[in-house]
């Protein structure tokens, strides 16, 4: 990796500040600020679960004025259709001629808000799909790009139940991360009433000037990139994913398996992470080891974001559900197999 220790300490700076500024609007929740600052600096999108009020709509929009980035919101429900995100084609007429002109959706933002995601049914929640991998909207045959940085926040309230869709297999495994919001403890409680109520409300200040913000973001995250993987972490990596996946699974790699099957995996779990997670543990682990100054990924990187990274990627069954066995403790359970690979 070529560049200079400065630029590294700029980026740790630049990180601090914004964990520091989305701080002082969303009281607690420091360990969830920063895993999605990890997930947007990585290039990825962000799930966020939590119980109703307690602050996922004001972190994202809070998280976009601090970042000084056009920021949309989108409200799924039940009617919402694929073409109120994307954009549509009307008829117009341009020099005396009717023609077709594309109409952009709220998609064409650089912070998106999907609120309650999985209210929208799964036609409309996959209108998401291309444009979070592949930063474009195919409409009327014609391609439209998206402005980088694209970072996509959904949420959703996991008590509610009636009136919502499961998210698709392909759509959760679109998302890098993903995140709950704990309800928040008595002390933190106290402090968010308190300072809500009151003539004054916080407001982040925007942190990067408006007409380079996204270039310097931009920069960022190449950054993150250049961070060297040796083949014994990816090896590492490799083995965390193919872990998730039950021994009787036939999406299960070919070949020896680089960790033994764990019982409870193959009790509780139907499918497992795709290659995708093993992306995401890699690159939300090299975010972080610029955050302590270093060029390259350890092991503790790895673990440090195995959870986030894999937790919706892993489907449970009904025997899980039945023994309050959820996916973060399975994925516990694999980092203590993992670690004998270390060397």
């Amino acid at each position: 990796m070529e560049r200079s220790a400065s630029e590294i300490r700029l980026f740790q700076d630049r990180f601090q500040r914004l964990q520091r500024e989305i701080g002082r609007v969303i009281i607690g929740h420091a360990e969830t600020i920063e895993q999605i600052l990890v997930a947007f600096f990585a290039g990825g999108h962000v799930l966020i679960e939590g119980v109703p009020g307690t602050g996922k709509t004001l972190l994202v929009r809070t998280l976009g004025r601090a970042l000084n980035l056009s920021f949309n919101r989108i409200q799924f429900t039940v009617d919402l259709m694929p073409a109120d995100v994307t954009g549509t084609r009307i008829v117009a007429e341009i020099d005396g001629r009717r023609e077709f002109v594309f109409v952009e959706g709220p998609i064409f933002t650089h912070v998106l808000l999907g609120d309650e995601i999985n209210r929208a049914t799964p036609k409309t929640q996959s209108a998401l799909l291309e444009a979070m991998a592949e930063l474009q909207v195919t409409a009327g045959g014609r391609t439209h790009p998206l402005p980088p940085p694209f970072f996509v926040l959904a949420t959703l309230n996991p008590i509610e139940m009636e009136g919502t869709y499961p998210l698709p297999e392909a759509q959760l495994d679109r998302f890098l991360f993903k995140v709950r919001i704990p309800y928040p403890d008595t002390h933190e409680l106290q402090q968010i009433i308190g300072s809500t109520t009151g003539n004054e409300i916080p407001v982040a200040e925007p942190l990067f000037p408006e007409d380079t913000a996204a270039e310097q973001l931009e920069e960022m995250k190449k950054l993150v990139r250049e961070v060297i993987v040796a083949p014994h972490l990816e090896q590492y990596a490799a083995a965390i994913v193919g872990a998730t996946l039950p021994s009787n699974s036939k999406f299960a790699p070919a070949g020896q398996r680089l960790l033994p099957a764990d019982e409870q995996v193959d009790r509780y779990v139907n499918f497992g992470s795709s290659p995708r997670g093993g992306q995401a543990l890699l690159l939300g682990a090299k975010v972080l080891a610029l955050l302590d100054g270093r060029v390259n990924v350890s092991f503790d990187d790895i673990d440090r974001v195995a959870a986030p990274a894999l937790n919706h990627r892993m489907v449970l069954n009904f025997a899980a559900d039945a023994n309050g066995v959820d996916a973060r403790a399975l994925i516990e359970r694999i980092l203590q197999s993992a670690r004998r690979l270390r060397k």
